[in-house]
């Protein structure tokens, strides 16, 4: 393995087929890893694994699965885990929903970022590993338009700071971190969010994304991965990412 920390690894990135996870997936090729794409889509996934050959391999399942979480960790034993895959919120206010779509992102979201985390800490990875879980700037601030989203994503982070307590108190060397993106328009998720908040607000979508600055690209977020995995000085627990770059939370 290259000096930093991803050439010549293997790196497991869950929702790989699209948004976030496609950008993050390509990333990580790009510089040098062999990336396993978890998702449920095959076909895109296809498409990933006839554009990079053999520096992607595809599994087409639910990342939500304690047997796949195992299974992939067991199997291809990563140094990079990247826990990205989440459903898309229904975009209504809360009388709006009932309890099976408010608690959707809860049965997805928080359910594949346990079930990936238990691995890595009972396998456990090793030293120097690091796993990053995607969670949201929801999570700090709320998100009155998308149910159980902006708890689910908290929980997300919270997760990530247990599993980072746990690590430190085995002496595993393993690296866990909560990334935040903030709400952008440049993913399929983000731009159902955008479009129900312009919606609320009475304007088109163009006005408010200008007005809020949710202007951030999954390139950029790609990029923030690459950072935190070759940047051990990154040492806190969780960051917001933005266009600006990196934060730390406190």
């Amino acid at each position: 393995m290259a000096d930093d920390g991803i050439a010549g690894s293997t790196a497991v990135v869950t929702g790989a087929s699209r948004g976030f996870g496609g950008a993050i997936g390509a990333a990580l090729v790009g510089a040098g890893a062999r990336v396993v794409g978890v998702a449920r889509d095959g076909a895109r996934l296809a498409e990933q694994r006839a554009r990079y050959g053999d520096r992607f391999t595809p599994v087409a399942a639910d990342a939500a699965d304690a047997v796949v979480a195992g299974k992939v960790i067991d199997d291809y034993r990563p140094w990079i885990v990247v826990l990205n895959a989440g459903a898309n919120p229904l975009a209504r206010p809360l009388h709006q929903h009932t309890w099976e779509t408010f608690s959707r992102t809860w049965e997805v979201d928080v359910r594949q970022a346990f079930h990936w985390t238990r691995e890595a800490l009972l396998a456990p990875l090793e030293p120097g590993s690091a796993v990053i879980a995607v969670s949201s700037g929801a999570a700090l601030r709320g998100s009155p338009l998308s149910g159980g989203y902006a708890g689910a994503k908290a929980t997300v982070r919270f997760i990530a700071s247990y599993a980072a307590e746990e690590a430190a108190r085995e002496d595993l060397g393993i690296r866990f971190i909560a990334l935040l993106p903030q709400l952008t328009a440049a993913t399929d998720l983000g731009r159902d969010g955008v479009a129900a908040y312009a919606r609320r607000a009475g304007v088109d979508v163009a006005t408010f994304a200008r007005r809020s600055g949710f202007t951030l690209t999954p390139d950029q977020v790609a990029q923030s991965v690459l950072d935190l995995v070759r940047d051990p000085s990154f040492d806190q627990v969780s960051y917001v990412v933005t266009p600006a770059g990196l934060a730390p939370v406190n």
